[in-house]
Formats: C-alpha cells, structure tokens, sequence
C-alpha cells in the first residue's frame, strides 16, 4: 500500500547501469529574451500562481498539445529518456519532452509535468563509480502522480553525461522550485508511540521519513518545541492530531493574552498542521484526504497544498473552565464504547472496536439529560432546550469518515462551514438503534428514523438531570476518554485551523468495514 520513494531511486539506477553507453550531447544553454539574461532571472510565488491559474486544475490523462507554452523556454536540450533520445524544453511551468526521430510525424504526443506537480529535482550518479561523488549520469525529476484521492511519488530520469549541460538544469529548475514559497523547508513530526500497535515510529521512518528526506525538508522527531519550524505534524490517530490542536491554539491565546477561564473569543494558532495517520480510526485525517494513506498525506505537506481555508474547531468548557480544544464528541453509547475498547488495549484496533460495541449495545441504556442548542439559523444566540432519555448525543465540526462510516458520522458537516452537526438519538429499542448504526456503514440516510434528530448549531450544552456527576459515563472527545464533572458546554469557532490537504466531499469507498453489527 505504501510506496517508498528509496524503490523509484533503485529503479533509475539499475536503468542506467544497464545501458551499454550514454552519447554525450551538446552542452545546453539558457535561451535569451530580448537581450536579457535569463541567468538572472528569478520567480516569486505570486508570479508563478499567476501562471498556473490560467490552466485546467482538473487532471486530464492525456493531452496533446502543438505549442506548449506561450512563454518560451528557458533552457533546452537533448536528454535520454528510456534509453531514446528527447528534446527536452524547460518554459517557467512545465517540462515537456518530445522524441527525436526523423521518421516521427508532425503532431507526435508530447509528454510533459507540471512544475507545481515536482517536489524535488536531483542530479544523478552512478552509485558504482570509484570516484568522489560518483560518475554525473543526468538528473532525475520526482514528482506526484495522482489516482483519485490517492498520490504517489513517482521519478522521471533525464540521462545525459555533460556535466555543464545537467548543471544548468539542475540549477533552473532548482530556482524555479525554491518559487513555491508554501512549500516547508523543516518540520516538527510528534509521532505517538503507541499508536497503529505500537509500530507508528517504524512506519514513520520506512514510509514518511524517506520522502521528506527525498524533499530535502528537515523532519525533527526529537527536539522540543516548535517556534523554529514552519509547520507542526501529527503522526497518530484523532487522540494525537487533538492534542496537537489543542496545544497550538492554547499557546496561540496565551500569547495573545486571552483568559481561556471565561467567555472568550479564540485567536487562530500561528502555525498549520499537517496530518499522518497512525490510529485505529483516524476520521480527522479522513475528512481532510478522503483516504487513510500515508504516502498521500506526506505528498500533501511535502507539496504545502493547504485546504481551501482553515477549518473550524470547538471549544470543550464545563462551569465557565476551557477543558480542550477538538473536531468532535459523544456522549452515552460513543462514549461507553469508547471506555470498553480503551480496557482491552492487547486487542488488535479492530477486535477491540467491535467489542466495545457489543458490549454497549448488549448493555444498552439510556442517559437522563437536558439538551441545549443554539441554532445557526438565528441571528442572535437563542437557545432551546429539550428534556429527555438519549442512548448518543453526537456533536461534529467535521464529517468524521471513517472506515465505519465511509459517508461520514456527519457526512452534511464540511470542514469550514462555520457549524457544527447535532446528532441525538432518543430512548429506543435495541433493534431500531442497531439499524439507525448499520446505516452509516451503507448509503442509506441513517437519519431516517423517529427516534433520531439532527440540528445545524454553533454551540452545544448537555447537563445531566439526576444529581449525579458524570463521572461514570465519560465523554468520547476527538478519540480520548475525557471526564465531565457536570454541564458540558460546546461551541464552534470558525477556521480557527489550519490543515495541510483539501477539502472533500465524499472519500473512496473503504476497504475494511466494521462487522460488529
């Protein structure tokens, strides 16, 4: 499933150690533009988004194409490429190469890659040579290729043994790369230890750590802190990507003097992060990709493509305190199930998820509650209250995909739509709440049911009715147990956020389902 960029370097080497003779070419040299130098010229980040907005963002497979850009090319020449002679053309977008042979016709295919599709160019060697560096055989171009949701590093090899010829090259395109200014150059990667069975760091450095390596980005997985770094990343299940955002935002309203104990109005944190997924359920990451894969997640930081705007995020409170900072929670049935799993962590992910639900639900009973909401259909903050027995109370500010819930938990929730998705499900029988469950793993509208009611809020407050405290009924929050001592008190803050990926409307179809039910 995932693919290590160490497997395309192999690849090309053994590709060029099996030619018999690569044939030296002219050296190439930059073109001139009215009697400037293009050695001098340079890129700004507007200069090249003002380009690339001109084209078609949808992929096309294939595109023929007689004149390829307006703008005339910077450098040219002769590559090899799969072992055939090319003429190769370096315009400030793309890198197009055409095959040289007398007998082609006119309108012969032309290949190309976009420029804003490279992560990285690096001048290749014969790893076999005796000499210092190794024999200079051309360059490689690394970019990602995409297939669906799904992106996957992918190297083009340029052969040519002129060594002044591959500098130039090397050097353009360099320049033209370092334009992308959204791009990190270093990152600090918090991997939790005892996620994906205790296996995440491993996976992190077989699967994550080679492509920032190949990108030349500074990954540091050991310092403390993050003020030297532009970007902070998550490598875990929901528990770890919420306790991430919770602690950028905390320090973003302590540097800004905001009192979390009181009513307060968040500032956004300073720096974005990106996701990686490592956990048993991961519907953060989900709802952001569309995808559970590690190599499209690290090509999304490695490229600096961020969502379309930040994403909205809730505010956790109880008795006027600011407990935490998350995406999502549930109360009654997601919460005992969640408390059951965390009981029997020597079972795989999966076993201990379907045991937790059917315990809950062999034991199904429900809460005594006082629901409050705050609708975002009022101008002003009106709130109504309703009384009564719940088995779940789900409150979302993002879709939650899932493997469970391919659709998602709260698949009418987008990620920056400034509201949050209340999904109560009252006192009903066993039967009817296992089908309102089975529906989210189907396309069915699992809302269709009397027992069940949604509401679009911006905020959220649950009490219980009796007396006691909550304490033996404790809160699924972003993934973690967290204990309520009375009131819970829910608010939505709009892009607060930011995350590395894209906005989604529905992700590929799961591979593995929850069969519990």
């Amino acid at each position: 499933m995932f693919e290590s960029p160490r497997k395309s370097i192999n690849e090309g080497d053994a590709l060029s150690k099996s030619q018999e003779e690569l044939s030296e070419t002219p050296p190439g040299s930059p073109v001139k533009r009215n009697n400037q130098q293009p050695d001098k010229r340079s890129f700004s980040a507007a200069q090249l988004c003002a380009e690339e907005s001109s084209e078609q963002e949808q992929e096309q497979p294939e595109k023929q194409y007689t004149d390829y850009d307006t703008d005339e090319p910077i450098v040219r020449g002769i590559f090899q490429i799969r072992k055939k002679s090319h003429d190769v053309l370096l315009p400030s977008t793309r890198v197009t190469w055409s095959l040289i042979q007398p007998e082609t016709p006119t309108g012969e295919r032309t290949e190309y890659v976009q420029l804003k599709d490279m992560f990285e160019v690096k001048v290749k060697r014969d790893a076999t040579s005796q000499q210092t560096g190794g024999t200079l055989l051309g360059i490689t171009l690394f970019q990602f290729k995409k297939n669906g949701p799904k992106l996957k590093d992918h190297a083009i090899h340029f052969n040519n043994m002129n060594v002044e010829h591959c500098e130039i090259w090397f050097k353009k395109m360099k320049e033209i790369l370092r334009g992308f200014q959204n791009r990190p150059k270093s990152l600090k990667v918090f991997v939790n230890p005892t996620s994906h069975k205790k296996e995440a760091y491993q996976i992190y450095r077989d699967n994550v750590a080679l492509l920032f390596q190949l990108a030349d980005i500074k990954a540091d997985v050991t310092k403390k802190g993050h003020t030297l770094f532009i970007l902070v990343v998550a490598f875990g299940g929901d528990g770890s990507v919420a306790e991430m955002a919770h602690g950028l935002l905390l320090q973003a309203q302590m540097e800004s003097g905001r009192d979390t104990d009181s009513m307060f109005t968040p500032v956004q944190a300073p720096l974005p992060l990106g996701l990686i997924p490592a956990g048993s359920t991961d519907t953060v990451t989900c709802s952001v990709y569309g995808i559970w894969h590690l190599v499209t997640t690290a090509m999304h930081i490695i490229m600096g493509t961020f969502s379309c705007s930040p994403v909205d995020v809730c505010s956790f409170s109880s008795l006027g305190r600011l407990l935490h900072f998350g995406f999502y929670a549930m109360f009654g049935f997601g919460g005992r199930t969640l408390a059951l799993a965390e009981r029997h962590q020597w079972m795989p992910p999966g076993q201990k998820r379907e045991f937790g639900v059917i315990k809950t639900l062999a034991n199904l009973k429900p809460e005594d509650c006082e629901l409050s909401l705050s609708s975002c259909e009022e101008k002003q903050e009106l709130w109504m209250t309703n009384q009564g027995l719940f088995l779940n109370v789900s409150i979302m500010a993002i879709p939650c995909l899932c493997s469970m819930a391919p659709r998602g938990l709260a698949p009418n929730t987008r990620l920056n739509n400034g509201s949050m998705a209340l999904i109560a499900a009252g006192n009903t029988s066993r039967s009817e709440f296992i089908k309102h469950l089975k529906r989210y793993n189907s396309v069915n509208n699992h809302f269709s049911f009397s027992f069940v009611e949604t509401h679009t809020v911006r905020a959220v407050r649950l009490r219980p009715r009796s007396q006691r405290s909550w304490s033996d009924d404790p809160w699924n929050v972003n993934g973690d147990l967290r204990e309520v001592p009375s009131e819970l008190l829910i608010r939505v803050h709009p892009q607060l956020l930011t995350l590395f990926g894209g906005d989604i409307e529905e992700a590929e179809e799961a591979h593995i389902k929850c069969s519990c039910i």
